[in-house]
């Protein structure tokens, strides 16, 4: 480290400094000019690395002077306590699907695809037209690109059957992502303190976003085909609610698929209460044996408020998703999400446009839909095999995961823990209920990293249930 001229009159300053006292004002930059033969160049390198090290500070106009030292004390935040106040209802902590972990484990808990089962070069190609666009240098309007709405639109209008009027353009809100939308719809629609209805289980995101807005959750029972109606209908009668969150499409955790009677039975009742659904497309790309036809599409009255999430399908990093709202709705969650984020990235907006209309999107998720049958069919197959006391209700015609009932004598945390020291990760299924656990489920995700290993990672989810029951 002594190679050069500067290192020379480092080290020999750092002598000079361990004899002097805290705030001694080191020799100016002339007089080591002089005393090491050095250029002014060659000094003030030599003072910035004393900086850098933090064992000399400088004071322009004045000079360089020992750094006094720092003596460690506690930190006293007490005054914080009168100002936050009675600490309020604790909200869920970072879901498992959401922890990261090593590559070498057998990750069975993430909530997002593989990043083999991602349009990769479609992304990259549209983040580097983007980049030459305006998107890159200018803002977005509130609502979104007037293109991407339009595309929201009419994607949704392709599904909506005679006698049914489209939505336009200017019904869509485009947001930052699907569980930004949540908080601020739960919080227009629905308000603090107010019953909104939701799946029991359901997606653990909106149980958090609901939590955040200070919203009632009123659990309602759902299964592998659903919402009970007539326990729907009781709970809309009893609450007052005027709003019921769902994904009606391959559902998280179940991988429930509504019926089309179903379907009619909840439209009638919204239509009866005057109410909305809040119906959550989160799958609509990860179809394997069933198309998606989202009850938006056979709604024109403003009764169903439609959210369509791109970021699982096309990229973790392109978080945009769109809203589509009909009626005073509509300007009531645009007026939310204007005060919450005030408007998406224009560049993130492009990317998603750019993907979603290129001819070879269409051929990737028809190849998608291949992979996600065989990685599912893969995890059945493991499960049957490994864990032969494990039960998946239903085999889901879509989405990204296996919703597994266990013994009920099974101690689901203590599961979690010894696949984890094993090296297999797994999600408890009590994150996915609004309220107490109806019984002892994991979610397996069949879309993640590494299929290969997916009858390892059963088998030691079948090990370690074993060694509970012995």
């Amino acid at each position: 480290m002594y190679d050069d001229s500067s290192a020379r009159i480092v080290a020999g300053l750092h002598e000079w400094i361990a004899a002097a006292p805290p705030g001694a004002r080191l020799p100016s930059s002339r007089t080591l000019v002089a005393q090491y033969g050095a250029s002014p160049v060659t000094v003030q390198k030599a003072l910035r690395t004393l900086v850098s090290q933090g064992v000399v500070e400088t004071r322009p106009g004045v000079g360089t002077f020992v750094r006094a030292v720092r003596v460690p004390r506690p930190h006293d935040y007490g005054w914080q306590t009168a100002a936050l106040g009675p600490r309020p209802k604790p909200v869920q902590q970072l879901a498992s699907a959401l922890h990261t972990y090593p590559n070498d484990v057998i990750a069975l808990h993430s909530g997002y695809p593989d990043r083999e089962l991602l349009p990769e070069r479609l992304v990259r190609s549209a983040f580097a037209r983007a980049a030459r666009g305006d998107a890159a240098v200018t803002r977005s309007p509130a609502a979104g690109l007037p293109e991407l709405q339009a595309w929201f639109a009419a994607e949704l209008g392709a599904a909506a059957p005679v006698g049914i009027a489209p939505p336009t353009p200017s019904d869509v809100v485009v947001f930052p992502g699907s569980q930004t939308s949540l908080s601020t719809i739960f919080r227009a629609l629905v308000g603090a303190g107010r019953p909104l209805l939701v799946e029991s289980p359901t997606y653990w995101g909106a149980i958090l976003a609901a939590e955040q807005v200070g919203v009632q959750l009123v659990p309602v029972p759902s299964g592998p085909r659903g919402p009970d109606p007539d326990e729907l209908a009781r709970a809309f009668a009893r609450t007052g609610a005027r709003a019921f969150y769902a994904q009606p499409r391959f559902a998280n955790p179940t991988g429930a698929h509504w019926t089309p009677e179903l379907a009619d039975e909840v439209l009638r009742l919204l239509r009866e209460h005057g109410a909305y659904l809040i119906e959550d497309d989160w799958a609509h790309d990860f179809g394997i044996t069933q198309d998606v036809v989202p009850l938006a599409a056979r709604d024109d009255g403003g009764h169903v408020v439609y959210l369509r999430s791109l970021t699982k399908s096309v990229s973790p990093a392109v978080r945009v998703a769109g809203l589509v709202a009909r009626g005073p709705a509509r300007e009531r969650i645009l007026a939310g999400a204007q005060a919450e984020s005030m408007y998406v990235s224009g560049i993130l907006q492009a990317v998603a446009l750019d993907v979603v209309t290129q001819p070879a999107w269409r051929t990737h998720l028809r190849g998608l839909r291949q992979q996600l049958a065989a990685r599912r069919d893969l995890l059945l197959r493991a499960l049957e095999e490994h864990v032969p006391t494990a039960r998946v209700e239903a085999v889901p015609h879509g989405g990204l995961n296996l919703w597994v009932r266990l013994p009920d004598t099974t101690d689901v945390a203590r599961l979690v823990r010894d696949c984890e020291a094993a090296g297999v990760v797994v999600a408890a299924g009590a994150e996915w209920f609004p309220a107490e656990p109806t019984g002892a489920y994991l979610r397996l995700n069949y879309a993640g990293p590494n299929p290969g290993a997916f009858p390892e990672g059963a088998r030691v989810i079948g090990e370690m249930l074993a060694r509970q029951a012995g």
